[in-house]
């Protein structure tokens, strides 16, 4: 039955357990705050199919995270199962919904979600993009930060080139027509800043 997005009622050591994890290794973007921020758009969206399968999503969602790595997404979904088993073995949950959904965010740019749940979940990830022009450049910077130790700034400059230009040339940044309406055109206007 669809229902309005709220925080669901998660065990304490659960919840110690994802700041733990968004706590390691240090990050200067994919840390907790960006959850928060994920959270916060997500409590925009009037009506859920899944609020609590998504909510669990957004919690676990880059709890691990190592710039450049490519299982990233795959190990926080993995995370996700684990705590779930540990912390919620009781709650009638859709484990796999919450895996799946985190999975997606591995292919950002490169996935139609089939459903409003997922399109809506895919589009507070990458909200950011279209904030104000001094948060967006700051997220562009935190972004840079967390690949210096993995990658020379040359390399790391043309790759992020090609993913924002691969994001600029889609014809919609935002699958769900809430956050398109709300972020496509200050969006774009960042994405075009970034890239000139």
């Amino acid at each position: 039955m669809p229902g309005h997005f709220a925080p669901m009622d998660v065990p304490e050591g659960l919840m110690r357990a994802v700041i733990a994890a968004y706590a390691t290794p240090p990050r200067a973007y994919h840390g907790f705050a960006h959850v928060q921020e994920a959270l916060r758009h997500l409590a925009t969206v009037p009506t859920w199919t899944h609020p609590n399968e998504v909510y669990l999503a957004a919690l676990f969602h880059d709890a691990v995270y190592v710039a450049g790595q490519k299982d990233n997404e795959a190990r926080s979904a993995q995370l996700a199962r684990t705590a779930i088993a540990t912390f919620l073995p009781t709650a009638r949950l859709d484990v796999d919904r919450v895996a799946t959904l985190i999975e997606l965010t591995a292919r950002h740019g490169a996935v139609t979600p089939t459903d409003p749940d997922a399109a809506h979940f895919l589009d507070a990830d990458l909200a950011i993009l279209g904030s104000d022009p001094a948060t967006f450049d700051a997220y562009d910077a935190a972004i840079a930060e967390e690949y210096r130790p993995v990658t020379n700034a040359l390399l790391y400059r043309l790759g992020r080139r090609r993913f924002l230009s691969k994001l600029l040339d889609a014809p919609r940044l935002f699958h769900s027509d809430h956050f398109h309406a709300l972020y496509d055109a200050p969006a774009r206007a960042n994405l075009r800043r970034a890239l000139a």
